[in-house]
């Protein structure tokens, strides 16, 4: 079954290291019931908002079976939250749910909206957490499985053992990692994203502009 893990919320807190000098991606697992809204969590806030949060980015979502992964391939633990993810699941392929599905977790009502971008505060977070960063963005893009932003479409509770319910598949195929494929490693399957129906509309400007470029 799939389910929630962890419920996962941060606050900006000073960091020199960060591009803007704060961060919020150091999240805390919360127990209990947490009221998710508009955008996004209770006690979570976005510290970089010009490149994070509002409605298109209100939850951001790690699967477990990934961050096992990662175990593997950085040869420590990793604990849930590690990569800044407000919910870690268990038992679905958040890499390959496609843009536009809807899935109902507790309370609430969440549409599969966009991907995350890993930054160099990312890199350096990672390296200064205790793991080889080397190269970070890098081989993270590499594996092209980024974990969705959500949109929150029914708000009210989340907590850690919720059952994570698909209720809606588009059917166009356009997964979260093709979307993020095309707009960092494969820009051919650029046009692809097109299919989607009310796609983000920066995504839409770069699969337009490489349209009209081709």
């Amino acid at each position: 079954m799939a389910h929630i893990l962890s419920v996962n919320v941060g606050r900006p807190r000073e960091a020199a290291w960060a591009g803007i000098g704060r961060t919020s991606i150091d999240k805390t697992t919360v127990s209990g019931a947490v009221r998710v809204g508009r955008l996004g969590l209770d006690g979570d806030e976005v510290s970089d908002t010009r490149h994070h949060g509002g409605p298109d980015q209100a939850v951001y979502v790690f699967a477990r079976e990934d961050l096992d992964h990662w175990e593997g391939e950085l040869g420590q633990p990793i604990p849930d939250g590690q990569f800044g993810e407000n919910l870690t699941t268990s038992g679905i392929d958040v890499n390959e749910a496609e843009i536009g599905e809807r899935w109902q977790v507790g309370e609430v009502l969440l549409e599969v909206r966009s991907v995350r971008t890993p930054c160099n505060d990312f890199k350096v977070w990672m390296g200064r957490t205790g793991y080889d960063s080397t190269a970070w963005v890098r081989r993270f893009a590499q594996l092209a499985r980024p974990g969705p932003y959500l949109r929150v479409l029914g708000e009210g509770s989340v907590r850690a053992g919720d059952e994570l319910s698909v209720v809606h598949r588009p059917g166009h195929g356009v997964t979260v990692s093709t979307m993020f494929r095309a707009l960092h490693t494969e820009h051919a399957l650029l046009p692809r994203l097109l299919e989607v129906p009310d796609l983000v509309p920066g995504v839409r400007e770069k699969a337009e502009s490489y349209l009209a470029g081709r």
